[in-house]
């Protein structure tokens, strides 16, 4: 048993976040010592698993559905290999715009805004906030929490 500062200790997560993560589900307390929330061992790993989740690109509301309440963890395959397919695409935009500055920066052109290769940088970034909108709108809310 740890209470919730061992806890955020060992696991680099504030206690005030531990607390949201047991609100929204993502963790349970065992019991209390004094004021403090206690923990079971095993809250480590879930842990891990969230901060594995979120690094990933998961939405706690995700990670909670995917952890459930109780027992071992359901994670569904398929779910993994569509996220690792938007990790695809992200990786792909990040590269293009890492070569697209590096460009930039050694650019010839006496103004970025002279520069082609910026124009087109800028271009594409208002299009992919405008994809970004589009589709936060057309996706459901997930619910309380996200």
């Amino acid at each position: 048993m740890m209470d919730i500062s061992e806890v955020a200790r060992k696991s680099g997560i504030p206690a005030s976040a531990l607390r949201h993560y047991e609100t929204m589900g993502l963790i349970r307390s065992v019991g209390r010592h004094g004021l403090r929330r206690t923990f079971d061992a095993d809250v480590l790993i879930r842990l891990s698993l969230i901060s594995l989740g979120q690094i990933a690109g998961f939405s706690l509301a995700e990670m909670a559905e995917m952890l459930g309440d109780s027992g071992p963890p359901e994670i569904k395959r398929d779910r993994l290999l569509s996220q690792a397919d938007t990790l695809d695409v992200r990786i792909r935009e990040l590269t293009a715009l890492r070569d697209g500055l590096r460009h930039v920066a050694n650019c010839s052109a006496p103004s970025h805004l002279q520069c082609p290769s910026f124009r087109r940088l800028m271009r594409t970034a208002l299009a992919r906030n405008m994809r970004q909108r589009q589709a936060s709108r057309a996706k459901p809310a997930l619910g309380k929490g996200q």
